[in-house]
């Protein structure tokens, strides 16, 4: 019975997707790959209701996850795997490169589809041509955008290794509301000078939280 009700499962799913499965379902049908020889239901809604949702399941951390019962370090893995897997997914199938984003709309929808499952605060240096072409798009720095990481120097010597004659600055706020710091302000006026002395168009600095983005440079 329990084998059966895994094979509809996988079934279901290859079948459907899984849009129209239910939360606990889906957390479910996932369980099935850490947790070989046990129901897996309960405790799916056990997760689920420790962390509110099923993207609360996927943010908890990997000591929150060891702490509900039945969790061992398969399971804790196997779910700290997944926005991270999909982070680098969304990545690679967004990639850019030689293709045209000449209007800031397009440049706010490609960030907001780079950061999806991205957990923590992550800053992206786009280098264009002067026809909006993507030359790259650089990780510049896991961490706060006003870290002493983010100099200055760093943001200048990508741009220039590049030969780009456009750069756009961005990063998220994972847990928080599109709206900018004042270090977020300082740090955009300060790379908006920078850039304007090289003679490199800087129309912006994305800034994303979910799914929202503003552009701080006014």
């Amino acid at each position: 019975m329990h084998e059966n009700h895994r094979k509809r499962m996988k079934e279901r799913f290859l079948r459907e997707g899984i849009a129209h499965f239910e939360p606990h379902n889906v957390l479910e049908l996932l369980l099935f790959y850490a947790i070989p020889q046990k129901d897996t239901n309960e405790l799916a809604h056990t997760l689920i209701n420790r962390f509110g949702s099923l993207t609360g399941v996927f943010e908890a951390s990997y000591a929150e996850l060891m702490e509900v019962d039945g969790v061992k370090e398969h399971t804790a893995t196997l779910i700290k795997l997944i926005p991270e897997l999909a982070q680098r997914y969304i990545s690679e199938s967004a990639s850019v490169q030689g293709q045209f984003l000449p209007t800031l709309e397009q440049i706010g929808e490609y960030f907001k589809a780079k950061y999806i499952g991205a957990t923590k605060e992550i800053v992206y240096l786009l280098l264009m041509d002067n026809k909006y072409k993507v030359i790259d798009c650089v990780k510049i720095h896991e961490g706060s955008v006003n870290s002493s990481a983010i100099t200055m120097r760093k943001l200048i010597e990508t741009a220039l290794e590049h030969k780009a004659s456009t750069a756009v600055l961005a990063h998220n706020h994972p847990a928080g509301l599109p709206i900018p710091s004042p270090d977020d302000i300082f740090t955009t006026n300060e790379t908006a000078r920078a850039f304007s002395l090289l003679g490199i168009n800087f129309p912006a600095h994305i800034l994303v939280a979910g799914n929202k983005y503003v552009n701080i440079l006014k």
